[in-house]
């Protein structure tokens, strides 16, 4: 029996390929929440589930109630306390259905009064230097998330009454920006308080060196120099000569001030920049020693407060 032809055999392979790749399981779609899913009370927001093309039936639903839409988004005109919760979504191709989305939290905001947030020891801080923005809120809440603009997802949601520090150690400019901060109950993790008042983070100045310092004050002495200081031979010379006499007389105007009073000048724009420079250093070095010292502090002991009672949902139309 004489060997198939390797065209033949080429094909067969392709087939088998297909027909594996028809049986392999189809790639899961994404949910996602527009504007974002972080929603006021009473306003708009739309859910969209998004899978490959030539899709037959997306269906979206609602996790623990049942609920379910055959499309690939839902509209909610006004945002209620019933509509927060998970959420998720698949597809359907022939007979078949794709593994569901990644889970969606779609959280209600404003159900609350919103908490203060505050930045210890202040909202200036040097590059690699340590702040903590606290939140605070007059209720018992034992969650709290903080936010910063632009991120997708809170820092951390730490389980304390009435407050949460969120520490930042070793700032570096990246940390700068405006953060808002929510408070809400483990009881009902899909309903929040309204945002906090922002607090701008600015990481100030730039982080150099002792020797950079030192570097950039050189630098600015030689541009001090060259600027105040000129050669003996910056003079001008007049020469004029009288018919009669044939006499010829000299005469020099100065084009810059004496030697004396440009090399005073110099050595006091020295001494000036030097003392600058040393009261740099000694500035440093007084902000390394009180962060070594605050470093060795221990940190005081949190006194639990007592629990007071959550304030009540507003009212549902």
């Amino acid at each position: 029996m004489s060997p198939a032809p390797p065209a033949l055999f080429c094909l067969g392979l392709c087939v088998i390929q297909v027909i594996q790749a028809q049986h392999g399981r189809l790639p899961k779609p994404s949910l996602q929440a527009l504007p974002s899913s972080l929603t006021p009370l009473k306003k708009p927001v739309t859910l969209k589930c998004q899978g490959p093309p030539g899709v037959d039936l997306y269906r979206l639903e609602k996790l623990g109630s049942g609920e379910y839409e055959d499309q690939d988004f839902l509209f909610i005109p006004i945002m209620k306390q019933n509509h927060a919760g998970r959420y998720r979504c698949s597809y359907q191709n022939g007979s078949r259905w794709s593994p569901p989305s990644e889970q969606l939290e779609l959280i209600a905001t404003g159900a609350f009064t919103k908490p203060s947030l505050s930045a210890h020891p202040s909202s200036a801080v040097p590059p690699g230097g340590d702040v903590t923005l606290q939140c605070q809120s007059r209720y018992g809440f034992d969650q709290f998330a903080l936010y910063k603009e632009g991120d997708a997802g809170p820092y951390q949601k730490p389980e304390r009454w009435y407050g949460a520090d969120f520490p930042f150690v070793t700032v570096t400019a990246a940390h700068s920006g405006t953060y808002r901060c929510y408070s809400f109950s483990s009881t009902s993790p899909y309903l929040w308080s309204a945002p906090s008042d922002p607090v701008v983070l600015m990481v100030t100045g730039t982080s150099e060196t002792p020797s950079q310092i030192l570097s950039e004050v050189s630098l600015s002495l030689t541009k001090v120099t060259r600027r105040h200081f000129r050669p003996l031979n910056s003079f001008t010379h007049k020469v004029s000569t009288t018919e009669t006499s044939k006499n010829v007389t000299v005469s020099r105007e100065v084009s810059s001030p004496p030697f004396g009073f440009a090399h005073q000048h110099y050595t006091k724009g020295n001494l000036v920049r030097i003392c600058l420079g040393a009261v740099i250093l000694i500035f440093l070095a007084g902000l390394l020693a009180e962060d070594w010292h605050s470093r060795k502090k221990p940190l005081p002991h949190r006194i639990r407060a007592v629990q007071r009672p959550l304030p009540p949902l507003p009212p549902t139309r």
